[in-house]
């Protein structure tokens, strides 16, 4: 059954299913269904929100919350939260090439910009973040990197996030930060969460 707020709704197991919504109604749906109290766990996408629930609530009482929330209104605004960055990732000539900006414009567009934290996914702590400017919309690298280093700063498509530990990644890598991303000895491992803003500055850091 789908509704004026989701597209369709898919069931995920006996406790749980996936909301398919459009990108721009995903944050606040996502707060709607978490501050409803229903729902045990609500996990945003790129363009669905997962929930699961305890036995007290069932599928049916999702539909019907979905037939009435409201998403009209503005996104609920997360905390602000500035990563420091060193513009010297190995990708920047390569970016510059492609959009025809020149570095310093590129760090002028990257850091000139308020980003939403849309979703986390790829490795635990990998929050992409929305809002890049559309000069900077560069496809991903034809040839993935074997590893990429922990706190690289990257570009690919319409998304900007810093890598969270050394992994293999695709993206246009422009900077690096040593801000930790996720930490699993802290109360709250992940720095970012879904929500928030983000805004990357120019730093030695």
């Amino acid at each position: 059954m789908a509704s004026s707020v989701a597209t369709a709704v898919r069931s995920y197991g006996p406790r749980a299913a996936i909301v398919d919504c459009p990108a721009a109604t995903v944050i606040p749906l996502a707060a709607a269904l978490q501050t409803s109290g229903l729902f045990s766990e609500v996990v945003p996408a790129e363009v669905s929100v997962l929930v699961t629930w305890p036995s007290t609530t069932t599928i049916d009482d999702l539909h019907g919350m979905l037939q009435t929330v409201d998403v009209s209104g503005a996104a609920p605004v997360g905390r602000t939260i500035e990563i420091p960055v060193r513009y010297d990732g190995p990708d920047l000539e390569h970016v510059s090439e492609i959009t025809g900006c020149s570095i310093p414009e590129i760090v002028a567009l990257h850091t000139g910009t308020t980003y939403v934290a849309a979703f986390a996914g790829f490795a635990p702590g990998f929050m992409y973040c929305t809002g890049l400017p559309e000069q900077l919309r560069v496809p991903r690298r034809e040839t993935p990197r074997v590893a990429v280093a922990k706190g690289a700063v990257a570009v690919a498509d319409v998304y900007t996030a810093v890598y969270p530990s050394v992994s293999p990644g695709g993206w246009n890598l422009i900077g690096h930060t040593d801000v930790e991303l996720f930490d699993l000895k802290a109360a709250d491992p992940s720095l970012i969460k879904p929500g928030d803003r983000v805004r990357y500055v120019v730093g030695t850091s």
